[in-house]
């Protein structure tokens, strides 16, 4: 918001942001904000929405509607099957050590191995 002229023969001016009456002088310049408000509200909307993206349940601000539950529906389904490909890799090593570790698991294996005759 700008200022009031009360007395240009005097010099006098009116902030309503301070509510004070001052003397205009040559040497202060005063710029009116008024143009700058809008960006700065559109910045803070900005960061908002920046600090919404670290927590998966909330809304985005460039989203469909009733998107705020999609980052965490995702992730959960992501690490379920991470976890399942992982519980398998590690129940394979488990196997195939306790194959390798006792005489009966190579005897298995040496049977397994053998070349098959074919019947005759």
């Amino acid at each position: 918001m700008g200022i009031v002229r009360v007395s240009p023969e005097l010099g006098l001016a009116f902030d309503p942001l301070k509510g004070l009456v001052a003397e205009e002088r040559d040497d202060v310049v005063q710029y009116a904000l008024d143009p700058i408000y809008p960006m700065v509200d559109k910045m803070d909307k900005v960061a908002d929405d920046l600090i919404n993206q670290l927590v998966p349940d909330n809304e985005l601000m460039e989203s469909y509607a009733n998107r705020g539950k999609a980052s965490y529906i995702g992730g959960l389904y992501t690490n379920i099957w991470v976890g399942f490909i992982i519980g398998l890799v590690v129940a394979f090593v488990i196997l195939v050590s306790t194959l390798f570790t006792s005489p009966a698991g190579m005897q298995i294996l040496r049977e397994a191995l053998k070349p098959a005759t074919g019947g005759a």
